[in-house]
């Protein structure tokens, strides 16, 4: 078990809040997703993988390899956002709050469960 437990149950409470909000896209969501152009056939699966993350972050609690899996591909997802917020030129709010934000919360996690597993 990884202790302190809470930082993997913390990015799975994100996880978790954010996958509700995609499953019809909040305003602020669909305006960033159609912001950088991500084609609106493919948003169905970001719920599917918000939850999916969610849950591997809590089974992680007490499976080391799945919360480094996790965590990493989390880091990753959100590396591929902010890739695709500097292609679209979306240098707003969406890009250095959301995404960034997410983006460190998942390598401080990743960071974490490496130093801690």
């Amino acid at each position: 078990m990884i202790d302190p437990w809470w930082p993997l149950a913390a990015l799975a409470f994100v996880q978790l809040g954010d996958g509700v909000l995609c499953i019809q896209p909040v305003s602020f969501i669909r305006k960033c997703l159609v912001d950088v152009r991500f084609p609106q056939r493919f948003w169905w699966l970001l719920p599917v993988l918000k939850f999916a993350a969610a849950a591997g972050l809590v089974v992680g609690i007490w499976f080391t390899p799945l919360a480094i899996l996790t965590s990493a591909a989390l880091t990753c997802y959100f590396v591929i956002a902010l890739a695709a917020h500097v292609h679209a030129r979306d240098f707003g709010r969406n890009l250095f709050v959301n995404c960034t934000g997410m983006l460190l919360a998942s390598a401080a996690t990743l960071t974490f469960v490496l130093i801690a597993g």
